[in-house]
């Protein structure tokens, strides 16, 4: 079936088309028109006074719906989390398992391989964030979970059959050459909950590593003789850098500072959503510590910051304002920038004919009205 969508303003490779009709056909967005244009459609939707922008692209949500990734790593599991953060203009998402023992990884693993195959809506991959990381900076993950990565975790950080895999290691917990290994096997490799110097984040970086995860959290600062890691995202403008955008995790200077260091193409939008997203009870257990979230803020008994409560649409609108950058930039930050961080810029992040019809519709306060995945629409407010 064709449906088409009049009238709205439609990002289109990053530049606004005003009046301008879009039509959907199967999963695949067909052709984008002029306002008025006969588009030869079963089904007309009235899109005026609203924006169509591409579908959000998150690559750390660990929760949502009141669900926990590494409390049950199963489809269900990533069903609800995925349902729950659609509500908020997500269109694809790498659930995401912070650190944990290697047979729940496994668990994990296999999850996401199986929804995949499901045609779950959203999910497109996995983060396997830590358990390679730095009790240095081990933020709310667990350090008696940290290991070296060995033989065996290679196998099974290389076994997803289907979509991303994504992980995040402490460069200084592994070696140049094991950075190597995995990127040559097809993994995305990002630095985080790290207290690595420049010099060994730049040796990742020439191995292959590509990402920064949560930058400014969980990693060695800037300083005037030692750049750290950093220093060595905002040196490096080849890398990305995911960043959580909702007033608590950076200031907004720092993020400005990103942003002026790396460019707008270089700087993605994360939530590290917990499963208060979306969910009426906020409060939640982490591991077993007990989670508090109250304004905005997902913290431990002793006041660290566990993950957040941040939505994607809520990174945007935060992204242009304390970014100080139009909408349609913010929105750059959420699809077509992660969409080229993971490989999915051919069919995902962007609004072309040929593309796939991941759409989020945006009313005039920024707040999604409605969502289409593959062509399928999930939300109508």
């Amino acid at each position: 079936m064709r449906t088409a969508l009049t009238g709205g303003s439609i990002l289109v490779a990053g530049e606004w088309q005003h009046n301008a009709d879009l039509v959907i056909e199967g999963d695949l967005i067909a052709e984008i028109r002029p306002a008025g244009t006969n588009m030869n459609s079963e089904k007309y939707i009235d899109i005026s006074d609203h924006f169509l922008v591409p579908g959000f692209i998150d690559t750390q949500v660990n929760g949502g719906g009141g669900a926990f990734f590494n409390d049950a790593p199963t489809v269900d599991t990533l069903r609800t989390i995925a349902s729950a953060h659609q509500t908020f203009g997500t269109t694809a998402l790498l659930p995401t398992l912070i650190s944990d023992d290697l047979d729940i990884v496994a668990e994990a693993i296999a999850a996401v391989d199986s929804a995949i195959q499901l045609g779950v809506p959203g999910v497109v991959g996995i983060h396997i964030e830590g358990p390679f990381l730095s009790s240095a900076k081990k933020g709310v993950h667990n350090p008696n979970k940290f290991r070296r990565i060995d033989e065996a975790a290679v196998a099974l950080l290389t076994s997803l059959k289907n979509g991303v895999t994504l992980v995040t290691l402490a460069p200084e917990e592994t070696t140049p050459d094991m950075i190597a290994r995995l990127v040559e096997a097809g993994v995305i490799v990002s630095a985080g909950h790290t207290n690595a110097t420049y010099g060994e984040t730049i040796e990742a970086v020439d191995a292959g590593l590509t990402g920064f995860t949560h930058l400014y959290n969980a990693m060695a600062g800037l300083n005037s003789r030692e750049p750290g890691v950093v220093g060595a995202a905002l040196d490096n403008r080849s890398t990305y850098a995911g960043v959580i955008v909702d007033g608590h995790h950076v200031h907004a200077a720092s993020l400005r500072i990103a942003m002026y260091a790396k460019g707008t193409e270089k700087i993605m939008l994360v939530t590290d959503a917990m499963p208060s997203v979306g969910a009426a009870d906020k409060n939640f257990i982490l591991q077993g510590h007990e989670i508090t979230v109250e304004g905005g803020r997902c913290t431990t008994v002793d006041g660290t910051l566990a993950g957040s409560d941040l939505d994607m649409a809520s990174a945007v609108r935060n992204a242009a304002a304390m970014l100080e950058v139009p909408l349609a930039v913010a929105v750059q930050m959420a699809s077509a920038n992660p969409a080229r961080f993971l490989g999915l810029e051919g069919t995902q992040g962007d609004i072309k004919a040929g593309m796939r019809a991941d759409l989020v519709l945006l009313d005039s306060n920024q707040k999604v009205q409605q969502v289409w995945i593959s062509g399928n629409s999930t939300l109508t407010q």
